[in-house]
């Protein structure tokens, strides 16, 4: 794949992970990304064991050890009571099963480690897509928001949720309005503050809704996601700002040290989610879909992020083993689509299971959460066929498989 030329559409996390995957090869790489600078928004991302993998793999290892927070524990509470419904141990089990660490790291710091990792690599700025063609026989064509044009043997769409490039291989997409509402904050902290957040992922189980704490930035902040489902729709965006007292008035009657939390927020955003069926297809001619622009998924397995790193890796390896560009691309298509169908699904479920109203259905999670944790020989965890995919050991041997 000398000199093959790559345009990655998209400056986010999927797109950096891919070109840092790409650096190995003799790819001709650049990245365009709509924004007028290079940077990420966003709140916090917890990166399992099978997304830290590939990270290490890219040489990413030292800057989650400076951005990034080792929880100790996933931990499920009694909305109202704050009873311990579950824990699953993470520190030793991952590293003893999985072979990599549990981070958490807030989404802008995740950016700049892989910043990092790609420099050198060209980017061009405020180069929003505006048209493309997908290419064949010959090289794929964007088109960017000055009217200048760029001719790719590989074009790949990480550009996320409303992407452009989605449209021009699939089609418009229509989203569906899960009916879930989700406010985000982030409280500045000096250290990691047992009374308000123990040094843990803690998920706040209830009716209709429950809440996500953690530490990100090196544990020096607390993490705060609040969803609750509501008639009400909202944009689909990550920036529309809330208020704290529109939160602590949905929240009401929920955990004391909840509320505690809800009061210390200061800028807080609110969005819907909105909830999208796997694709048929990701692959038209030489371009490709990656990431948000192929998945979106809902949040509840906290794989978004971590299927883009994936997938980054997996295709860098199919431009790296075949000397055709469309035949690379359709091999990781081939490769990739079974999986991140099987989270998108997955973490749909899993949000239904968040939510139960029924307090018998509560009552029958809440034992097979018991059960789990003192019989099952991965503590409770049930992820093995997440957390264990590893595609730096994987990828060759599956692509291998799709020729």
């Amino acid at each position: 794949m000398a000199g093959t030329r790559v345009a990655v559409i998209g400056g986010g996390i999927g797109g950096l992970a891919t070109a840092a995957a790409l650096q190995r090869t003799d790819a001709d790489v650049t990245i365009y990304e709509r924004s007028s600078q290079l940077s990420e928004i966003g709140a916090g991302i917890q990166l399992t064991p099978n997304a830290v993998r590939v990270l290490n793999a890219l040489g990413c290892g030292d800057g989650l050890e400076e951005f990034g927070f080792r929880p100790e524990s996933i931990t499920g509470l009694d909305w109202r009571t704050g009873k311990l419904l579950f824990r699953k141990p993470l520190i030793e089990v991952c590293r003893e099963r999985y072979g990599a660490d549990y981070f958490h790291i807030h989404r802008a710091d995740l950016h700049r480690v892989l910043l990092r990792r790609v420099e050198g690599t060209p980017v061009r700025l405020g180069a929003a897509c505006t048209g493309l063609d997908t290419g064949g026989a010959g090289p794929a064509t964007v088109t960017l928001a000055d009217g200048s044009k760029v001719e790719a043997d590989a074009v790949i769409g990480a550009d996320g949720i409303h992407s452009m490039v989605r449209q021009a291989v699939i089609g418009a997409q229509p989203a569906r309005f899960t009916g879930h509402v989700c406010w985000r904050t982030t409280i500045p902290v000096d250290k990691p503050r047992p009374e308000l957040a123990e040094p843990r992922t803690t998920i706040w189980l209830g009716p209709k809704g429950h809440v996500v704490t953690y530490y990100v930035h090196a544990g020096t902040a607390i993490n705060l996601i609040a969803i609750i489902e509501a008639d009400e729709w909202t944009e689909e965006s990550w920036t529309a700002p809330s208020s704290r007292e529109a939160m602590i008035a949905t929240f009401a009657g929920w955990h004391p040290k909840m509320l505690t939390l809800f009061q210390m927020a200061t800028d807080v955003f609110k969005w819907g989610l909105f909830d999208r069926d796997p694709l048929p297809r990701w692959t038209k001619g030489r371009t490709t879909l990656l990431g948000d622009a192929a998945h979106p998924m809902l949040p509840y397995l906290s794989q978004g992020a971590g299927m883009a790193i994936e997938d980054a890796f997996v295709l860098a390896r199919a431009l790296e083993a075949h000397a055709d560009a469309a035949a690379a691309l359709a091999a990781y298509e081939t490769v990739r689509r079974p999986r991140t169908s099987q989270v998108q699904l997955a973490s749909r479920a899993q949000g239904e299971s968040f939510h139960l109203t029924s307090p018998w259905a509560r009552l029958r999670r809440n034992l097979r959460f018991a059960v789990r944790s003192l019989t099952s020989r991965d503590k409770g965890f049930e992820t093995d066929w997440l957390y264990a995919h590893d595609v730096t050991q994987q990828a060759r041997p599956a692509l291998q498989a799709a020729a």
